[in-house]
């Protein structure tokens, strides 16, 4: 299966999403913030990323940005549960930067592993 590199600030949305990626077989590292992150993509490049938008020290379209200037063709899926403004708006500003697809955190987390399996089957 694929190694995936998780970008969450919650621990409780980080243990959702590292238990239904590793019930599919998938590898995975949890990173806090967009800058640990980004630390450890340069450790280990992973197949996939998904990244939360509102985080500390280093937020998430700061974290794509990045991510996309090092490795253009990175799978990247967005994740927001809403902030000041709409989870929606901040996805979309998301897919302006090359994002792969988006998730809304807290709906109906039986779809994340069609979707992390869709973004890994794209060319």
């Amino acid at each position: 299966m694929a190694y995936i590199l998780v970008m969450e600030d919650e621990r409780i949305i980080q243990t959702i999403i590292k238990r239904f990626l590793e019930r599919a077989g998938h590898e995975v590292v949890i990173a806090g913030d967009g800058e640990e992150g980004i630390k450890l993509y340069k450790e280990r490049p992973a197949d996939l990323v998904l990244t939360d938008i509102i985080m500390p020290r280093k937020e998430g379209i700061e974290t794509i940005r990045e991510l996309k200037k090092m490795s253009p063709d990175i799978k990247i899926i967005a994740m927001s549960g809403g902030g000041k403004i709409d989870s929606q708006d901040y996805l979309d500003l998301a897919g302006k930067f090359g994002v792969k697809a988006t998730f809304i955190k807290g709906s109906d987390w039986s779809k994340l592993i069609p979707l992390v399996d869709k973004v890994l089957l794209e060319e």
